[in-house]
């Protein structure tokens, strides 16, 4: 992110601007209407000290007065000292020009001369002489301008020195209402006044460059206290959006800040807990549809194979029983020969619909396990004897050697349906020497039971399909033996019921299936 996209920048860049506008503000301010103001403080800085100063004058008259009359010098001296210094400090204070006099006339057609009571000290000629042309000027009502305040007792203006160009604030007023007692005479620059305004407004310029800087370097790592956390909820946040949970906040602030950020780690676990979930379903759906496909691709295979394995026994038994109908053969010999055909045909087809039944019960769990105890050396006599004859017309030479009993835990039925299935399979396809030989191996408290018979090996790409219904590897030499292709699928479902191992391997000059089953000799 650019510096200047981020909050940092505005942040600081906003202190700036505001700090800017409040100098501007503060300058306009100034610029505008301090003068008003100011013109109108000293308007009423000048009045009050008006009214101060008759209070002080009339004070001092009456108390002087009865001095007079005392001839009490001393302390008409001391009484006319504190109203010099009371004067004197009052105009210091106010930083305002004060004079208290009066107008002397020595003769009727003479020009009245001025006798200040304040200053007390004799002023010079030129300053009676100002003194005095600006009074005259009062009384004869002479004073360019308007006044800014008149009243019954004084009036203020504000006159421009044509000496030094300057304006001042002049009160023109008597000591006594009706008029008739002494003159009070105030006047207080005003160009001082808009130097100061203008010496405070550079200053203030100045003052608000420093300000800014110093403000703006400040926020600058301030703002690395607000900015931080909310770069770590952005990590935060985009670790989510890649599906990344494990990044959490890791603030322990209070604030907003803080209660957004727990918020976040709160909204991240839910959304993992969340998508966790549907992945569970959605993976759950995804083997659904699977199963359902394989199921569907099963169903057809299954068709298919099913309608392949029963078109040849219904289509042989059509013919011979067509034959029959249009008596194509008139000797007794060749009906039996079709009788026996069709008799044989039907036959391997109940016995094809018969193990699909079975397999489909083993499959689909209806049919339950019933595990117990019994001789595996047994059944698979009993199994042998079953099949002798099918042995002696084959001329497969048998070798079992086991006659003590050799104890299991499985389902006795279903065991001897293996069995049987193994053997069956290796009577159709013993060739060359046509042996076939049964071992019982003891192994980590298994016992494995092994059939082999030698013939042609299987080829290396078909092994694993042997248990695949329909599935046969020479499907030329099929309606020889009559096989259906079920009896190993019909094993694998089985032995997947108990839970145990099975498989097929290639040995030297034949083939091996085996199964496994827990002993149980007690």
């Amino acid at each position: 992110m650019k510096f200047k996209d981020s909050i940092r920048f505005k942040f600081v860049s906003t202190l700036a601007v505001l700090i800017l506008f409040t100098i501007f503000l503060c300058w306009f301010m100034n610029k505008t209407f301090f003068t008003g103001y100011y013109e109108k403080t000293k308007i009423n800085t000048l009045g009050q000290m008006y009214e101060d100063t008759c209070d002080i004058f009339n004070d001092f008259m009456n108390s002087a007065e009865p001095l007079e009359e005392d001839k009490d010098s001393e302390k008409l001296e001391k009484l006319q000292r504190e109203f010099e210094v009371n004067l004197e400090r009052m105009s210091a204070d106010k930083n305002v020009s004060l004079n208290v006099f009066t107008l002397v006339y020595t003769s009727l057609l003479g020009s009245p001369k001025i006798a200040t009571f304040f200053p007390y000290e004799k002023m010079t000629d030129q300053q009676q002489k100002i003194l005095y042309e600006r009074t005259m000027k009062y009384f004869n009502s002479s004073i360019d301008g308007d006044p800014l305040v008149r009243t019954q007792r004084y009036s203020i203006y504000k006159v421009k020195d044509e000496r030094t160009k300057s304006f001042y604030l002049e009160l023109w007023g008597n000591t006594a209402e009706n008029g008739k007692g002494s003159y009070v005479y105030l006047r207080s620059s005003f160009e001082a006044m808009k130097e100061s305004v203008d010496i405070s407004n550079k200053f203030l310029a100045y003052i608000g460059i420093v300000t800014t800087l110093i403000g703006m370097t400040i926020m600058f790592f301030i703002s690395r206290s607000f900015t931080r956390p909310i770069m770590q909820l952005s990590n935060v946040a985009k670790s989510m959006t890649d599906l990344n949970f494990n990044v959490k906040y890791q603030g322990n602030s209070k604030d907003e800040v803080g209660v957004l950020g727990n918020s976040i780690n709160i909204l991240s676990e839910k959304l993992e807990t969340t998508i966790s979930e549907l992945k569970s379903a959605n993976n759950e759906l995804q083997r659904d549809i699977e199963n359902k496909i394989q199921i569907d691709e099963m169903r057809k295979e299954f068709l298919s194979n099913v309608t392949h394995e029963l078109k040849t026994p219904i289509a042989l038994i059509q013919g011979y029983a067509e034959g029959l109908q249009v008596n194509i053969n008139d000797d007794q010999e060749s009906r039996d020969f079709y009788c026996e055909v069709i008799m044989d045909e039907a036959a391997k087809m109940n016995n094809m619909v018969k193990k699909l039944l079975s397999l489909n019960h083993i499959e689909s769990g209806t049919s339950i396990v019933e595990f117990e105890r019994f001789d595996m050396v047994a059944v698979i006599k009993s199994v042998l004897d079953s099949t002798e004859i099918l042995f002696q017309q084959k001329n497969v030479i048998c070798d079992f050697k086991y006659e003590d009993p050799i104890y299991v835990w499985a389902d006795e039925y279903m065991i001897e349906e293996v069995v049987t299935n193994y053997i069956s399979n290796a009577l159709n396809h013993v060739n060359y020497a046509n042996i076939i030989e049964i071992k019982l191996i003891e192994m980590d408290g298994k016992l494995r039971v092994a059939v082999y018979n030698t013939g042609d090996l299987i080829p290396e790409e078909d092994i694993d399909k042997v248990w695949i219904k329909f599935f046969k590897v020479d499907k030329a030499r099929t309606r020889e033996y009559g096989g259906s292709g079920i009896g190993l699928s019909i094993v694998k479902a089985i032995m997947e019921a108990h839970n145990q191992r099975y498989g097929v391997q290639n040995r030297v000059n034949g083939v091996e299936f085996w199964f496994e089953c827990d002993r149980k000799n007690e």
